[in-house]
């Protein structure tokens, strides 16, 4: 493994954990502590992580409370995030709804990327703070102490006078009878406005969401461009989504 790609996989530990540390960087990298070490003094230099005893840490504090460490399906999401980045070019303007798989995106967009970034969500407006070439606008209005995201007509409002290449919109519901949909109706709202506000959206929905039929519309199936899901687009499982005209990633 070439060095910059051992660093870039040692910023994205960093990301998505938080805190890592020697040892278990270099077991998984298979390269020894002392390189480990000298890699976390290069990458602390250039502000893409802290340096501390023992390994390395996020650049910023936790500044809110958002239990991280049980994300339910961690894996399956960090493989949708690394598929939706290559969707993103410098200079975009994107929609990032809320939701874990959303905030394991936020962790994992190059630290290099330049691009406005507008969410409704408060624990992934946190996390871009780490971006320091990202400008993050954060759509105020009512919290929902549950999922910490904004609602109400002043969030709609905001999104009416946005005009944005992407927006990823984090899926609760999948299905081919209703296409997406979701657990709550004030949500829902926000998402038809992000939606009628952007050039592409893409959808980003773990398996365990397919087949599923929630109580709010956001979107028909015919009205799906783009999906990104933690299995191949080959899967059997997906074969009724290509049929109906789905590109999937």
């Amino acid at each position: 493994m070439k060095k910059k790609e051992r660093q870039q996989k040692i910023v994205d530990e960093v990301s998505i954990s938080r805190k890592v540390s020697s040892n278990f960087l270099s077991e998984k990298l298979n390269v020894s502590e002392d390189t480990i070490r000298r890699d976390i003094k290069e990458l602390d230099k250039k502000g893409l992580l802290t340096k501390v005893h023992g390994g390395a840490m996020s650049t910023i504090q936790k500044l809110y409370h958002y239990n991280e460490d049980v994300i339910y399906k961690r894996e399956e999401k960090v493989l949708i995030a690394k598929k939706a980045i290559t969707l993103i070019e410098d200079g975009m303007a994107i929609i990032i709804s809320g939701g874990t798989t959303n905030l394991m995106l936020a962790k994992l967009l190059p630290k290099k990327l330049k691009a406005t970034v507008y969410t409704y969500s408060l624990p992934i407006a946190m996390q871009l703070v780490e971006h320091q070439f990202v400008d993050t606008i954060f759509i105020g209005g009512k919290i929902h102490r549950n999922s910490m995201v904004t609602t109400g007509i002043d969030v709609i409002q905001y999104l009416s006078n946005v005009r944005a290449n992407l927006c990823f919109i984090g899926v609760s519901g999948f299905s081919l009878e209703q296409g997406i949909t979701g657990e709550g109706y004030e949500v829902a709202l926000v998402k038809k406005a992000m939606i009628k506000a952007s050039e592409r959206i893409i959808y980003l929905a773990t398996s365990n969401k397919l087949n599923l039929r929630l109580n709010f519309d956001i979107c028909g199936i015919k009205e799906i461009d783009t999906a990104i899901t933690d299995l191949d687009p080959q899967d059997p499982l997906l074969e009724a989504y290509v049929e109906a005209g789905v590109q999937l990633i």
